[in-house]
């Protein structure tokens, strides 16, 4: 038999179908901008190893010559980014929702364990719970990243009006590249983030659209209290 168990709550899954596509048109419009002023490469001196933006890819995109449309989609979508980031936090301290999401003393350990097992070099399957150490620090360390990217933001924009701000993060160009950075950082996750999604299968992923998963009667769900624990909720059956 199979049982339906709820998993992640209305909230959190309106945050986070927000969040993606909010964030995503900031890399764009980011992009925009970033082309006026494309400085960031990896190498030495004059030799240049790799640049992050070759022309071609400029064009191939239609990117030269929409600063201005850069800035003003990037600043207008700023308001989004931080009022989603707001509530989301807001909720998940409200909720009580943030003891499943905070790394604790132990996640860092899980968090090497389940990488190797991801990665086929540890045979032990992962404990059984919401969210396991790696998804914990990830989680976390967006939020902090957020964070993180508005306050660069804002010294780089007003640098002037933000001076003790951007003065505290180093400097206008540290703040830049402290930004850029940060970017990078969502681009990794987002790939990471989608391999996972693809890997854990359609079951995780309806979870985070419906807000439920379907599992065996006879075993528990990630973070749901083992059978005869007390205050176990009951959830409906389904036919196998």
């Amino acid at each position: 038999m199979k049982r339906l168990v709820e998993k992640h709550p209305l909230a959190i899954r309106w945050f986070h179908w927000l969040n993606f596509p909010i964030l995503a048109l900031m890399i764009w419009s980011g992009l925009l901008i970033y082309w006026a002023n494309d400085v960031y490469r990896i190498g030495w001196g004059p030799t240049t190893l790799f640049k992050f933006f070759p022309e071609s890819f400029y064009k191939a995109f239609n990117v030269p010559q929409r600063l201005a449309q850069g800035m003003n989609w990037h600043f207008a979508l700023m308001w989004l980014f931080v009022i989603n980031g707001l509530l989301y936090v807001g909720y998940t301290l409200v909720s009580g929702e943030w003891r499943h999401l905070l790394p604790d003393r132990n996640s860092f350990k899980e968090a090497i364990l389940v990488t190797l097992h991801d990665l086929g070099l540890r045979k032990g399957e992962p404990p059984v719970v919401k969210y396991n150490g790696a998804q914990k620090i990830a989680y976390t360390a967006v939020v902090l990243m957020g964070a993180g990217s508005l306050l660069t933001g804002l010294a780089i924009y007003k640098p002037v009006q933000f001076a003790w701000l951007t003065g505290l993060l180093g400097g206008y160009e540290w703040a830049r590249a402290e930004h850029f950075i940060l970017t990078i950082g969502y681009v990794l996750f987002f790939v990471v983030h989608i391999a996972q999604v693809v890997r854990a299968g359609w079951n995780n992923f309806r979870s985070m659209v419906a807000g439920f998963q379907i599992v065996d009667a006879q075993h528990p769900a990630p973070g749901e209290p083992v059978a005869g624990a007390p205050g176990r909720p009951s959830s409906p059956t389904l036919p196998a």
